[in-house]
């Protein structure tokens, strides 16, 4: 699944972009999904006193509301982008927000002061109101968010990878890089997609409740020893047998 964000500050124009860059890689026979990050402390999908909202409330966990046109799944809690990808099954995601993730990124800016604010390794594109009289900006092209849009799907298709397993920052650099790093890398050519070593296979794989859950190579080497020295010392196991085991609670 390759993931991207569409960055930048309020009122820059970061859903127009997200929008027609969702239209124009659906028309291009893309499957696509969307995520929209929402800084509100009072946002909710639920309005308050609704038979759902009090299912919420008794439970304290997930909710399922299903209606005759749509269905929709509530969880009491933030959910991190691994968790959210996690459900998905797209083509592209295109995440409008979340600047600070390790994605590959379009900033949409009003000027020049904003662009120096937000701009790094990560970022391969520019939009936003700042496309409405630049074209350019340093190394950087920069699309209008209608006129151009076939353009800029053009790049992101060249661009976006699959995307990385997104551990936090300081956890892995198994490979000598963040996840933040290896994004800039694999955007300016100096690395590969492949150079990642969180989630290639270790020979362990780990899931909780039918998800895959990307660890980084340090713990899955000493969960495959652990494992290894106790069932080492069961009957009917040969070295090189593998190993499968289920946790029920």
């Amino acid at each position: 699944m390759k993931v991207l964000s569409v960055a930048g500050y309020h009122h820059t124009g970061k859903t127009t972009v997200t929008i027609e860059l969702i239209k124009e890689l659906r028309k291009r026979g893309f499957n696509v999904t969307s995520i929209k990050d929402i800084h509100n402390e009072n946002f909710t999908m639920e309005k308050k006193g609704s038979n759902s909202w009090k299912h919420a409330q008794a439970s304290g966990d997930t909710v399922i509301a299903r209606g005759i046109t749509e269905t929709y799944q509530i969880w009491n809690r933030q959910l991190s982008l691994n968790e959210m990808l996690s459900h998905l099954k797209s083509d592209y995601v295109v995440v409008e927000g979340m600047k600070d993730v390790a994605l590959p990124r379009i900033v949409c800016a009003e000027d020049e002061k904003q662009l120096k604010e937000l701009i790094d390794g990560t970022v391969f594109a520019i939009s936003g109101k700042y496309a409405n009289d630049h074209d350019k900006y340093e190394d950087l092209n920069v699309f209008h968010s209608k006129e151009q849009i076939k353009e800029l799907t053009d790049l992101v298709v060249e661009k976006v990878f699959h995307v990385l397993p997104l551990p936090k920052l300081e956890c892995c650099g198994e490979c000598g890089m963040n996840c933040r790093e290896m994004v800039s890398g694999i955007l300016a050519g100096r690395n590969k997609r492949e150079d990642c070593k969180t989630d290639r296979n270790l020979d362990i794989k780990i899931e909780i409740a039918g998800n895959d859950i990307n660890i980084v190579p340090y713990v899955q080497n000493t969960l495959k020893d652990i494992i290894k020295a106790y069932v080492n010392n069961l009957k009917g196991y040969h070295e090189g047998d593998s190993i499968d085991i289920k946790i029920r609670e």
